[in-house]
């Protein structure tokens, strides 16, 4: 890995001495299943820049960025990974259509901006 960003998606346990440690506190999102209104809006801005660019990509992009788009809903289940593994998806495919993608791609960025801390 080169360059001094690093992203890391799952959870992080600090344990600190102390005997029968078990189970672990999850601390995700913006507090007690809550959404973060400003993940979930700019959510729903990538998914409308896909939905425009699906229509100008050939028919294997867009079948992947409709495999994609089950792990942007704010409110589904969605393992970090995953999620990251479909924005990485659609960027790809926003980068190679050049400047017709650069909206979707600088959506991908600013999502994972907010989901990374």
């Amino acid at each position: 890995m080169s360059g001094s960003n690093y992203y890391y998606y799952g959870d992080n346990v600090n344990m600190y001495g102390g005997q029968g440690n078990q189970g672990i506190v999850k601390n995700q999102g913006a507090g007690s299943g809550q959404q973060d209104p400003a993940l979930v809006a700019a959510l729903a801005e990538l998914h409308r820049l896909i939905v425009e660019l699906r229509a100008q990509v050939p028919t294997p992009s867009a079948q992947l960025l409709d495999e994609s788009l089950p792990a942007l809903s704010p409110d589904a289940a969605v393992p970090a990974q995953e999620r990251h593994r479909a924005l990485m998806a659609i960027a790809g495919i926003a980068a190679t259509v050049g400047a017709v993608g650069q909206p979707v791609a600088e959506a991908v960025r600013a999502v994972i901006g907010m989901i990374s801390g």
